[in-house]
């Protein structure tokens, strides 16, 4: 006698699960333009290396003599496999049995039974893994009310899990379709957050409940779309154009990350010289003051070649963050984009440099700041927002950060948002480009400001203020500051990246002893 007949009966029960919703539920998915569940699971992973949990969890139907005659998988699918070789978990909702699942006999919890509930998140948080969310689906269901027959007070006891996971490993939410309810509340509970055009709306409640609550009637896309969240909320990280390309995504951005706050970046093998000294530095920033240089292009010269991960580009726009390597080390990476007002702080990029800024300090990746800031923006709309209170949680960011840091300083560096360019509290390797200007409110504002009334008594006030513009303007040279050591170096564009990979061997020796969970817990 063996247990050869049971052993079947699991192959029998895993077909079953593979199945999914059946047939016809996957079709359904496939004409929304979404990939199934396991699909995507094939697109995170590398090739033959996740292992599933629970894949037999689900509900049974049965004969009268008790022999499995169909079977119902539980809407979600979690487990462990390999990213670029290392592991993470993952886990995600099976939107083709989502529909029906009450008739199953499984009560649900946003998107997957009880008792799968957190066991991911869970598994992530011992085994100090990543961790990586397909989300696709809705939480409450009135029919659960329904059946259940009662009304009930919600809870969030495992809001404490997901601080936990914050703070411990990296944590990927990626927003796969139509999300509503408490999925929707975990696309925000994330280091990273990505939506695919087209496809992902998010919204705390949908259409239906906007338009019996508010009286309004929207689309999905209208509610919570890709315009919404990555542009206007900043809900989302990055967009993706289809599913292959936001799998493509999560997968560099985790490259980046160690597995866990109590590991190290991972350095990877590089073959970009890192003497490599680029001659179109020289003239990447104009002579002409209001031209604005390719910011992009500036640190494509700089960085490991093919090395540059944008997030937030469409939040927040006058401030880039992003990572990249140098001489295979992983960095964060800050930059005015004189593109976008300037490179003014207004509250969007305030908020997106306070967030990024937490991310790289957790993860111990070091910082290293492009600047090029001629301060807050102004204006009525600007001090609305909150650009101010947003600007001095940014500057605490900064003061709170411990990572190493360097600073370039670009261009502008002007009043208190042009001063926020490093913590102050410690040592900060920074250098200037010729290119460089700073003070304490640019000229041209600041002689209309300081000289108004002299200029509105001059015969030609429009000559008066031209010249008082161009004798402070004599004085702007950055020179003089590096003669009293206000500036400690400058340098030619063209030995940034000499620099720069040497200072970041420096920097990662000092990590070793940074290592572990920082007291101030990431905040999503």
């Amino acid at each position: 006698m063996t247990w050869e007949p049971e052993v079947s009966e699991l192959g029998r029960r895993s077909v079953y699960a593979e199945a999914m919703g059946g047939p016809d539920r996957i079709a359904d998915q496939r004409e929304r333009g979404k990939l199934t569940v396991r699909e995507r699971i094939d697109l995170l992973f590398d090739p033959g290396s996740f292992r599933e949990t629970g894949k037999l969890a689900g509900t049974g139907a049965y004969d009268e003599s008790g022999k499995l005659v169909d079977f119902f998988p539980a809407a979600y699918v979690m487990g462990i496999g390999e990213v670029g070789g290392r592991r993470v978990v993952a886990g995600g909702g099976d939107f083709t049995a989502r529909p029906a699942s009450g008739s199953h006999g499984v009560r649900i919890n946003a998107g997957r039974p009880v008792a799968k509930g957190g066991y991911d998140e869970r598994m992530a948080l011992e085994l100090k893994l990543p961790l990586v969310r397909l989300i696709d689906g809705f939480g409450a269901d009135i029919r659960g009310t329904a059946g259940i027959g009662r009304t009930y007070i919600p809870e969030l006891r495992g809001w404490p899990l997901e601080a936990a996971l914050m703070s411990e490993v990296p944590v990927v939410s990626m927003a796969l379709g139509a999300v509503a309810g408490l999925p929707a509340a975990q696309v925000a509970i994330a280091h990273f957050a990505i939506m695919v055009r087209g496809i992902s709306q998010v919204f705390a409640a949908g259409p239906p409940v906007v338009e019996r609550g508010l009286g309004q009637h929207v689309t999905k896309e209208e509610l919570g779309g890709v315009r919404i969240h990555a542009y206007e909320s900043g809900l989302v990280d990055n967009v993706a154009e289809d599913e292959a390309d936001a799998f493509q995504q999560v997968r560099r951005f985790l490259s980046y990350l160690p597995s866990s706050v109590y590991q190290l970046p991972p350095v990877e093998p590089c073959d970009d010289p890192p003497d490599r000294r680029e001659q179109e530095l020289i003239d990447i920033v104009p002579r002409e003051r209001n031209r604005p240089q390719n910011v992009r292009t500036m640190l494509g010269l700089i960085l490991d070649r093919g090395s540059l991960f944008e997030m937030g580009r469409y939040f927040g726009r006058s401030q880039l963050t992003a990572f990249g390597r140098l001489a295979g080390h992983p960095v964060g990476l800050l930059a005015g984009d004189p593109v976008q007002f300037g490179g003014a702080t207004d509250a969007a990029a305030a908020q997106k440099l306070e967030s990024f800024i937490d991310l790289c300090d957790t993860f111990h990746l070091p910082i290293v700041n492009f600047a090029d800031n001629p301060g807050f923006m102004i204006g009525p709309r600007a001090e609305a927002s909150g650009t101010l209170r947003f600007g001095a949680r940014a500057i605490c960011a900064m003061d709170a950060s411990t990572v190493p840091w360097a600073t370039v300083i670009v261009r502008k560096a002007y009043g208190v948002a042009g001063a926020a360019h490093q913590p102050y509290n410690r040592f900060v390797y920074r250098v200037a480009w010729p290119s460089a200007e700073w003070g304490s409110i640019p000229i041209e504002g600041g002689v209309q400001a300081a000289y108004r009334r002299e200029i509105e008594n001059a015969i030609d006030p429009a000559a008066r203020r031209a010249q008082i513009e161009s004798e402070l303007i004599a004085i702007r040279s950055p020179f003089g500051a590096v003669e009293a050591f206000n500036a400690e170096d400058m340098v030619d564009p063209r030995d940034t990246r000499p620099l720069l990979c040497d200072w970041v061997k420096m920097a990662y020796a000092k990590l070793p002893a940074d290592l572990g969970r920082k007291t101030r817990p990431m905040r999503p």
